[in-house]
């Protein structure tokens, strides 16, 4: 379902999902609660610029352009396991 772009009075920008056929030329404002005019905006078609474009990108990029490592592996000794996560909470989950 397209997005549809409305502004209040106020200024206020916000959008709504609605089908083609049922897309309201007035709908309230979720902030003010005043009429709200149903904008003409510029089509969103492209996904670029977007995190899902940029995952899509790299990764078909390091099937040709692997990236090069230059420094060795840390001698001896065992590494500390890196943290997936930095919230205290999640230390007080069950392991493995």
């Amino acid at each position: 379902m397209p997005l549809y772009e409305f502004r209040c009075p106020e200024g206020t920008r916000f959008e709504a999902s609605f089908s083609m056929s049922q897309a309201p030329q007035v709908l309230d404002c979720p902030s003010c609660g005043q009429e709200s005019r149903r904008r003409i905006s510029a089509p969103k078609l492209s996904i670029s610029g977007s995190a899902e474009f940029k995952l899509i990108d790299s990764t078909k990029r390091s099937a040709h352009e692997p990236e090069v490592v230059s420094s060795r592996l840390p001698a001896g000794g065992k590494a500390q396991p890196s943290r997936y996560t930095h919230n205290p909470l999640h230390q007080k989950l069950p392991r493995p």
